[in-house]
């Protein structure tokens, strides 16, 4: 069965200018047309754009999902890559959760410096920030 963008989108929960930014960047494969013109998409791409809009949710770049894809696209070795893949994935976040955390925490000890007077001269919390 095909679809034309519309249909597509709507079964993808997504917009038409979305399906199409997808296919300029690459990371769909330019669909077949009709003799007036429409695109007309595959059910595979019902999968395809599902998966990169889950890799979305999960914090993946359009260039990491990029490079997935073609992971993705090779039968070979898919599994081992995209274990590969996810692992990584996972030590930048278990990363960037490190960080915040020590954001937070230097903002939790600015903000217990701050008296109830939030008279901006004499802030603590800019006088802190100021020096080094």
């Amino acid at each position: 069965m095909e679809f034309r963008i519309g249909e597509l989108a709507e079964k993808c929960s997504v917009n038409k200018e979305t399906i199409r930014y997808y296919e300029r960047i690459g990371l769909i494969p330019k669909p077949s047309r009709t003799d007036s013109g429409y695109r007309m998409y595959s059910e595979q791409m019902i999968d395809r754009i599902n998966l990169i809009k889950r890799m979305q949710e999960l914090g993946c770049a359009l260039n990491e999902i990029e490079k997935l894809l073609t992971l993705f696209d090779k039968d070979e070795v898919r599994c081992k890559d995209m274990y590969d893949f996810i692992v990584q994935k996972l030590e930048n976040i278990q990363h960037k959760i490190e960080e915040l955390k020590r954001i937070e925490q230097i903002l939790l000890n600015l903000k217990e410096e701050c008296p109830e007077n939030k008279d901006i001269y004499g802030c603590p919390i800019i006088d802190t920030l100021t020096r080094k």
